[in-house]
């Protein structure tokens, strides 16, 4: 298990059209550290935004794409998305509000 403190875990939020529409269910999109775990990414939410409590994680690992330049081929770098579902009592990620 990797040693990662908890602003380590989360790198980014997902802002797509899918990831918008899927927030009315109390779900959130995270690009994160692609050797974080589940248990980490949950401990790291509730950390960073008070008054929330996450009731799973579901994590995808997405390979780099092959990406050609002329004769030169190289690859783009793997990241790892999660998706972060809240419980009904728990409160809203103040991030996402004004998006």
């Amino acid at each position: 298990m990797a040693d990662l403190k908890y602003y380590d875990v989360l790198l980014k939020p997902v802002i797509t059209e899918k990831s918008m529409n899927i927030m009315t269910e109390k779900k959130y999109t995270f690009l994160v550290n692609p050797v974080a775990t589940k248990v980490q990414i949950k401990q790291a939410v509730e950390k960073m935004f008070t008054g929330t409590k996450v009731s799973r994680v579901n994590t995808m690992n997405l390979l780099g794409k092959e990406k050609r330049r002329g004769r030169t081929v190289g690859k783009t770098s793997k990241t790892k998305k999660a998706i972060v579902t809240l419980t009904s009592d728990s409160k809203d990620i103040d991030f996402f509000d004004g998006l």
